[in-house]
């Protein structure tokens, strides 16, 4: 087994654990907290078993017995804390978004490398054997023309935000929003797909305190455009599709599941396709991760952190079209 410590007691926390549980590879070793956050650690370890809690990072930085630390923790300090462990000697595991700038990507990025260690972005889609699929379906459909991502879930903080009350998920101080938060499935379905674009824009709807609660990034590539739509502030079906000049491909449900999709090539009957072997999208991610570090497949770790670079420079590139001001 792979001993983890988790940073963290926030809302993605508990799924994480039980994820890492049930891939059968991960030990959860210890849970890290804030001194405010004890009785929610304790809560924790209670609940999936795990032997300690502390509110100590030097506890986890020097415990030999850990192969990983997973950062759970706000977008704004995801570099300075994988950054800490990655310096300690540990292999880290980082919680989309993978850093707030290009910069503190590459920062990790040189770290890990520079001390040969293995580093993962936990984002659900990359992992996903549908996701997979549909990269190896793509030849099927011709050249692609148009693609088009929308994620959109009313989010239960929204309400209290329009009182002016703010969670760190709507506060531009801790890198908050529908682009750095919701989007980022989007993005990395489309940049893990086809790489970087040429162009990059992005229109938001802005709130009160100049954060985005929704918008749309456009991607233009050589010969076909992409649309993203991230939404907090409202509800739509969610979807993927990618059309090309001879079928499409269509996903049905949120991009950070991508539980089934149809291939319709022209002519043909469409094919219907339900890949995904775990009923917990995070489980395949945390299989994935423990596999490669099984193997020592650091090839398969820098095509992981070339995708993370590039969505990171897209995001960073979007927020300043739209003028959207973190920090």
């Amino acid at each position: 087994m792979i001993n983890v410590a988790v940073l963290g007691t926030g809302k993605i926390i508990p799924e994480a654990i039980g994820a890492m549980q049930a891939s059968k590879k991960f030990r959860v070793a210890n849970i890290w907290a804030r001194e405010h956050s004890r009785d929610k650690a304790t809560a924790l370890a209670e609940k999936f078993g795990v032997e300690k809690f502390t509110t100590n990072l030097d506890d986890i930085a020097n415990d030999s017995t850990i192969d990983f630390v997973y950062v759970g923790l706000v977008n704004a300090v995801h570099h300075e804390y994988a950054k800490k462990f990655l310096d300690a000697g540990k292999n880290v595991i980082v919680e989309k978004p993978f850093t707030v700038t290009a910069a503190q990507a590459q920062d990790l990025i040189d770290t890990a490398r520079s001390k040969k260690l293995f580093l993962f972005e936990a984002i659900t889609t990359l992992h996903l054997p549908n996701f997979f699929a549909i990269r190896d379906a793509l030849s099927k459909i011709g050249d692609v023309k148009i693609v088009q991502c929308n994620y959109s879930q009313y989010s239960s903080r929204y309400d209290a935000y329009k009182n002016k009350s703010v969670a760190p998920a709507f506060d531009p101080k801790l890198y908050g929003g529908a682009l750095t938060d919701i989007n980022i499935y989007n993005l990395n379905f489309v940049v893990g797909l086809f790489g970087l674009p040429k162009k990059i824009s992005y229109a938001a709807n802005v709130g009160w305190n100049g954060i985005d609660t929704s918008g749309i990034v456009t991607l233009e590539y050589e010969n076909f455009l992409a649309q993203c739509v991230g939404a907090k502030d409202s509800a739509s079906p969610c979807f993927l599709n990618i059309q090309g000049d001879g079928g499409y491909i269509l996903a049905t449900g949120a991009p950070n599941e991508l539980n089934s999709f149809e291939l319709a090539i022209r002519g043909q009957d469409v094919q219907k396709f339900s890949l995904n072997k775990f009923n917990h999208r995070m489980v395949h991610e945390f299989v994935d991760f423990a596999e490669i570090f099984e193997r020592e497949d650091f090839a398969a770790v820098e095509r992981g952190l070339e995708t993370s670079l590039n969505v990171m420079t897209v995001a960073e590139r979007a927020a300043k079209s739209a003028g959207i001001v973190y920090g």
